[in-house]
């Protein structure tokens, strides 16, 4: 299976290396390095070398994942797709290959940015791997979901509609909390005209509480979801990771295995209709 997956994998980055739209994101690549990391200044500080082509690790494996997944999508691979044994292989290819042309970017930005760049401790040159393994790994399987390769019905609405409710969620200030209190002491007094008299005394305590201490657990519990992020952030400005930090990057990767088998799911099941 590894065998048949590293091919597929294979025959699909070569198509995207070979392509114009590979050779566009290989200057994309090359305009940010200037832009960011100008070779006549020096670069200030590793904390802006490790988190900037971090952020830029995750916008080109986005990208490069829908180009992957696009080109998978086509109708001239159906003869490659049912000769292989399990769908799943060739979504893994799509992985495997979106995966590397994005880290060959990444390696790059990284590379052109030593020139004039920070001095990395033996410290920092340990804690990238993990650190743009995981955030590109991430971005890699949210793209999938965004793709048509993987795309079933509203799936992709569904997926990225919990994610905007939980970056809204977190945003909510008193202000927010106490206009969703004053919805709900309204839809209990909806229910106490009804006769509907335990759902009204329901709906009256979950307003009371969210005008308490509710609005703090439910603030907390919308932000926890991106803990990660704000843990490697803050991680990589001090310079040190604590131990509850550290577990961030492996925090990441099994968001990213959880919407992999979500989309596995939703690739075996779906009907294929291969655009021309």
């Amino acid at each position: 299976m590894a065998q048949r997956i590293l091919t597929v994998s294979g025959y699909l980055f070569r198509q995207l290396l070979f392509s114009l739209t590979g050779v566009i994101y290989i200057v994309l690549t090359l305009a940010f390095w200037r832009i960011f990391f100008d070779p006549s200044q020096s670069t200030p500080d590793s904390d802006y070398y490790i988190l900037v082509i971090g952020l830029f690790g995750m916008g080109a494996a986005f990208l490069v994942t829908l180009s992957v997944a696009a080109r998978a999508h086509r109708a001239s691979n159906y003869p490659l797709i049912v000769r292989l044994p399990s769908r799943v292989e060739h979504l893994s290819a799509v992985l495997v290959a979106s995966l590397s042309f994005s880290l060959l970017l990444q390696i790059l930005v990284a590379l052109l940015a030593t020139i004039s760049g920070p001095s990395l401790s033996l410290g920092n040159l340990l804690e990238i791997p993990p650190l743009w393994f995981s955030a590109d790994l991430l971005a890699v399987v949210l793209a999938l979901h965004a793709s048509d390769l993987v795309t079933m019905g509203w799936s992709r609405v569904y997926v990225y509609g919990i994610l905007a409710v939980f970056l809204f969620g977190q945003q909510l200030d008193s202000s927010g909390m106490g206009w969703i209190s004053q919805r709900m002491l309204g839809i209990g007094n909806w229910f106490f005209r009804q006769g509907w008299a335990a759902a009204g005394n329901l709906a009256n305590s979950a307003s009371h509480w969210l005008n308490g201490n509710g609005s703090e657990i439910v603030s907390r519990l919308f932000s926890a979801i991106f803990w990660p992020f704000d843990a490697i952030s803050s991680a990589v400005i001090a310079g040190s990771f604590r131990p509850p930090q550290a577990l961030a990057p492996a925090l990441l990767i099994l968001y990213a295995t959880f919407l992999f088998v979500l989309a596995a799911e939703l690739f075996a099941s779906k009907d294929l209709h291969l655009t021309e």
